[in-house]
């Protein structure tokens, strides 16, 4: 839904949409805040990953025309982008849109494809976070997966975030733990990326994505060997954005 009025600062709307459904379970949060005026034009960002298809399967329940936002960063496995077109097949969902790098950016910043071995910051911002800001930008809001069990980096997330830009982050299923994704990918029989049969519970680009042993965090295959968490969409500044509205630095 557009903002057609003047409406608080986003820091205020946030607290207001904590505050109205905290206590609410994951798809009530979706289907108020798809048509809540304080929310505004939302659309979802998705990798495809490991657990994506529960979140896009949630949200094609309520609107199936909702904006997906999908970023190749032309860096992916090839399963991943084998996996995106049977999800958005299977679940029906009607607006995906395929968002790339900038092939000028890319040949001025990247031209030997190596970025990501001497500079994976600046690698993630060139081939994700810089297409996903313009994919944003006619939107107030933007839905994504995050959890809290994610690590400690999630731990303290709410349902809804306030950026720097002035626009809202929705984490619907920011209280979900592993089972209740289990559970509801077997329960709804969705498809599986196929690398999670193979050792791979987080999947992001390839060259910065390995396999995880038994017993290691879920995510310790991201970035493995580098004092690194997050590829960066949750950055405001230069800054990782944790739940509780501080920052650190993102160096």
């Amino acid at each position: 839904m557009p903002l057609e009025f003047p409406l608080p600062p986003v820091e205020d709307r946030v607290k207001e949409l904590n505050a109205r459904y905290r206590h609410h379970a994951a798809t009530t949060v979706l289907e108020h805040a798809l048509a809540d005026p304080l929310v505004g034009r939302v659309a979802m960002v998705s990798s495809f990953g490991a657990e994506s298809v529960v979140l896009l399967h949630l949200v094609s329940v309520i609107d199936r025309t909702v904006p997906v936002v999908f970023i190749d960063t032309r860096m992916l496995f090839a399963e991943t982008l084998a996996y995106q077109i049977e999800v958005a097949e299977t679940l029906g969902l009607a607006e995906v849109r395929t968002i790339r790098p900038d092939p000028v950016a890319v040949l001025a910043r990247d031209v030997d494809n190596i970025l990501h071995q001497v500079d994976p910051d600046g690698c993630c911002a060139l081939r994700k976070t810089e297409p996903m800001e313009r994919a944003l930008r006619s939107f107030d809001a933007w839905i994504n997966g995050r959890k809290r069990y994610q690590g400690q980096t999630r731990a303290d997330i709410d349902f809804f975030e306030a950026e720097g830009n002035g626009r809202i982050k929705l984490n619907p299923l920011a209280h979900w733990d592993r089972h209740d994704i289990e559970d509801y990918m077997v329960e709804n029989r969705l498809p599986r990326h196929p690398l999670v049969a193979r050792g791979y519970p987080s999947i992001g680009c390839a060259p910065c994505t390995t396999a995880v042993k038994p017993g290691e965090d879920p995510r310790a295959g991201r970035w493995r060997g580098r004092d690194k968490e997050e590829c960066g969409i949750h950055f405001i500044n230069g800054r990782l954005v944790r739940g509780n509205g501080t920052q650190e630095s993102a160096a």
